[in-house]
């Protein structure tokens, strides 16, 4: 895997992070409206709104430079969509990452061999 890909996939992984976050957030905004006087959703709505465009935008990316078949970024998109499912997201990003490096690092290592016996 190359730096950029590898630099792609960490960008999603950290945004899903964030926007399950902010999603969560926004759903307690919206029971707290609801059930006291407090409004933060005018505050949290938008923020979220950012939030999910960047994920958009780092998933295409990702998507681009990945060359995945078309299911596995409509699963992160669903994820997106369901509370709790940016955390399952990053976890299924950082095991695809762990093993594109060391997959990475064991076609590398017959190259260094032959480049140090040299």
């Amino acid at each position: 895997m190359d730096i950029k890909t590898a630099s792609a996939l960490r960008r999603l992984r950290l945004v899903s992070v964030v926007e399950a976050v902010s999603y969560l957030l926004l759903l307690l905004c919206s029971v707290l409206k609801r059930t006291t006087d407090f409004n933060a959703v005018p505050v949290m709505g938008p923020v979220h709104g950012v939030l999910v465009v960047l994920f958009l935008v780092f998933l295409a990316d990702a998507w681009n430079r990945t060359k995945w078949q078309l299911g596995r970024p409509l699963v992160y998109f669903v994820l997106s969509v369901v509370p709790f499912g940016g955390f399952y997201a990053d976890r299924m990003l950082r095991r695809e990452c762990e093993e594109a490096v060391a997959s990475g690092q064991d076609a590398a290592e017959p190259q260094r061999e032959g480049v140090a016996g040299a």
